[in-house]
């Protein structure tokens, strides 16, 4: 037996052949945009947004709509997001020296999304406001054990948006507005890498190479079964972005809103954490086996700094809004996110080495929204919307960060002004999310398992908000 001459270079070469998914893998998930901005457009299902300018949150919809406002106001608001998703398997496959494992439960984790917003008018032509929002999010979570614990456990995306804003009044038809982002994001994604698969792949290349008895191999794999390392990678980084919005007032009663939000780029500095298991008690003859293989093994799943860049996505809207009559508006609305800015996720090591390299092939997305608001009297107003989202996830790269599909909403919500000062806002909505299926090995399947089936999804959203004029 060569155990006892095995030299450390040539065990970390073999085990260095190993190319394990390291945990990393399918890092972000789709459609994490958030169009929770405010409760009063919630009602709506965000209907209108770059043209309403009914509140504050119009710093975020389209500072432009600034310019309609003779009096101070702020606006607090938060979010309720009470997702669901489901696994259903139909043929998934373990990882090597595995179990299958569970379906997982319901993965997502309800969310609350709060935003400020401030405007000030400095005269009849200009109006400066701040926001601070969340304006990208999500979190998932499967149960340990899960079949696709090697490729994802908990994922957390969170940003924060700080977004000073200036408007001008050009005349009574149009007005310009002129943003500035300054966002970060924070991220963290947790999962398991097989163990049992880099000890039996180290094996196996080391008895390729003489260095182990290849007579040895099959028993001590026998022998290191369900061994999983736990991998948690976090990663923070603030950036800058900035917006800009145009208002035409075709009419006192109607007018067109349009807005674009830049992409923001980022370079993320972080750590990737490995807690390694223990080798159980081998028989004597493979004892000597594990006592070398498994330092190679932890030195390739070691800690260690990790950095990732990825250009959060352009965000494009044209909207449409009109007062019918004392009683009723209506109000629509496009958007096209550029979710293609993302083209995979690529975690490299401080060292220059790359931990994961994950395709995402993200595909730009469009949302398309109508809505309507009944003034029952000075009081009270109610609202009611309708939108179908389009998922920028393709069915190949679909994965459980966040196994998003297409979507339709449908809305309501309802306003109670308790004086022309003070109003109140409540909105709910209810969103549809289209079966999406699963093919996904993460590029191995012995190292990663295989995901096949179908996600089942849907959202409850409910949302309140004050609005208060100085």
């Amino acid at each position: 037996m060569q155990t006892a001459s095995m030299k450390k270079k040539q065990l970390a070469h073999a085990v260095g052949a190993i190319a394990l998914a390291l945990g990393a893998q399918q890092a972000l998930g789709a459609g994490f945009a958030l169009q929770e901005q405010n409760a009063s457009g919630l009602g709506n299902a965000y209907a209108g947004g770059a043209a309403v300018a009914e509140d504050a949150s119009t710093v975020w919809a389209n500072p432009a709509g600034m310019a309609r406002f003779s009096t101070i106001q702020i606006v607090g608001s938060v979010a309720g997001v009470f997702p669901s998703f489901k696994f259903n398997d139909n043929g998934s496959l373990p990882a090597f020296n595995q179990p299958l494992g569970g379906t997982g439960g319901d993965a997502a984790k309800a969310v609350a999304l709060p935003a400020i917003y401030l405007v000030v008018p400095i005269n009849q032509s200009w109006a400066v406001g701040l926001g601070v929002g969340v304006p990208f999010g999500l979190e998932t979570e499967w149960e340990n054990g899960w079949i696709g614990r090697y490729q994802a456990l908990r994922s957390k995306v969170e940003t924060l948006n700080v977004n000073p804003a200036i408007s001008w009044r050009i005349n009574n038809q149009f007005s310009l507005g002129l943003g500035v982002d300054y966002q970060k994001i924070k991220a963290t994604f947790t999962s398991n890498a097989n163990y049992s698969g880099a000890l039996a792949s180290a094996a196996q290349s080391a008895a390729a190479q003489g260095l182990i008895p290849a007579a040895a191999v099959p028993g001590f794999i026998a022998a290191t079964p369900g061994l999983d390392s736990s991998v948690d990678v976090t990663g923070d980084d603030w950036s800058w972005g900035w917006n800009i919005g145009l208002m035409w007032n075709i009419t006192p009663d109607t007018r067109i809103g349009a807005h674009y939000r830049s992409s923001i780029k980022y370079d993320i500095t972080g750590n990737v954490n490995f807690g390694n298991p223990s080798l159980p008690t081998l028989p004597p003859q493979l004892a000597p086996i594990g006592a070398a293989l498994a330092p190679a093994v932890n030195n390739v799943l070691s800690s260690g700094g990790v950095t990732a860049s990825i250009e959060l996505p352009s965000i494009s809207n044209v909207s449409f809004y009109t007062r019918l009559n004392p009683k009723w508006e209506l109000m629509a609305d496009v958007q096209f996110t550029d979710w293609s800015t993302i083209k995979d996720l690529t975690f490299v090591r401080t060292t220059g080495a790359v931990l994961s390299s994950t395709p995402e092939n993200f595909k730009d997305s469009w949302r398309v929204s109508g809505g309507a608001s009944y003034y029952m009297n000075d009081q009270w107003k109610f609202r009611g919307g309708i939108a179908w989202d389009q998922s920028p996830v393709q069915d190949a790269e679909r994965t459980p960060r966040l196994p998003d599909s297409d979507r339709f909403w449908l809305a309501g919500g309802v306003q109670y002004a308790m004086s022309q000062q003070l109003k109140f806002d409540v909105g709910l909505a209810y969103i549809w999310v289209s079966s999406g299926s699963s093919n996904q090995n993460a590029g191995n399947t012995a190292q990663s398992g295989l995901i096949k089936g179908d996600y089942d999804a849907s959202v409850f959203l409910i949302g309140g908000q004050v609005s208060y004029s100085f």
